[in-house]
């Protein structure tokens, strides 16, 4: 792939919209350290997959989707958050893309598990600064536009509708019946927490669905178990949780067919 097609292709629009987030939250803030650590994730997570790749002797070694790995993380956690604690996420994120797999595919999004895991492991603090939302509300506009971009380059309308329509549906009625802080996840930071996550985290084509129907679906279990995680919990965890739940989901779709097309074999004379 040349320098061009890379550019143009789906994992090239991310790495560089989430590269010009990084520019532009580190300028909004007026400190370097959210370059820094982007650089230092970015760095961690292609050492990582370079070894793993090496180890699994694989014959073409692409690195690109430890490139978004490493941005997304340093995006999501707390721009002051220590260098121990963004590499130990950035390796455990790499790692499940090579341990937890199906097919040579990862099965839960990396990113999402790491900043999980780093949760509860490192009690990492989380600020999604990388979303802009400790900028001026109309910055949301960037994520907007980056996000139309990525959508449209994977082609994950249906999956983003359903996601945004039924979470942001689910808030409404928590709202009006008084359930929960749901208010506030319609405030920033969290409603910037949530475009980022539905535009760059939600569609990675690697652990989601191609088909139309199979990612209408995803969507929605993504969007009622953030939202019920939310309810009872409140917090950060119901992104992350939310679409972890959808990649099971596609997981478990795409072993069904395989599992009954293999009963159907086995029940064929002469097969």
């Amino acid at each position: 792939m040349t320098a061009k097609q890379w550019f143009q292709s789906p994992k090239g629009y991310v790495a560089m919209t989430l590269t010009a987030y990084l520019v532009i939250a580190s300028l909004g803030s007026h400190s370097a350290a959210g370059i820094m650590n982007g650089l230092f994730a970015v760095a961690a997570a292609l050492v990582v997959d370079y070894l793993c790749s090496w180890a699994e002797k694989r014959k073409r070694i692409v690195l690109d989707g430890a490139v978004i790995t490493g941005l997304i993380i340093s995006l999501v956690l707390s721009s002051t958050a220590s260098w121990l604690i963004l590499s130990a996420t950035t390796v455990m994120a790499v790692l499940s893309k090579h341990l937890l797999v199906n097919k040579k595919k990862p099965v839960l999004n990396p990113a999402a598990l790491g900043l999980l895991l780093a949760i509860p492991l490192f009690h990492a603090g989380q600020s999604w600064w990388g979303a802009f939302g400790d900028l001026p509300v109309w910055t949301i506009l960037f994520l907007l536009i980056g996000g139309y971009m990525i959508t449209n380059r994977v082609q994950k309308y249906p999956q983003i509708f359903a996601f945004f329509a039924v979470f942001f549906l689910l808030l409404l009625v928590m709202g009006l019946l008084h359930i929960g802080d749901a208010s506030d996840a319609l405030r920033p930071p969290f409603i910037n927490a949530t475009l980022f996550f539905g535009f760059f985290m939600l569609t990675d084509p690697p652990t989601s669905p191609a088909k139309v129907k199979d990612q209408i679906v995803f969507g929605i279990v993504t969007a009622v178990t953030g939202a019920v995680v939310y309810a009872i919990f409140g917090g950060l965890t119901y992104l992350f949780i939310g679409l972890l739940a959808g990649n099971m989901y596609h997981w478990l779709n795409a072993r069904l067919p395989l599992q009954v097309s293999k009963k159907n074999q086995a029940g064929v004379p002469g097969q």
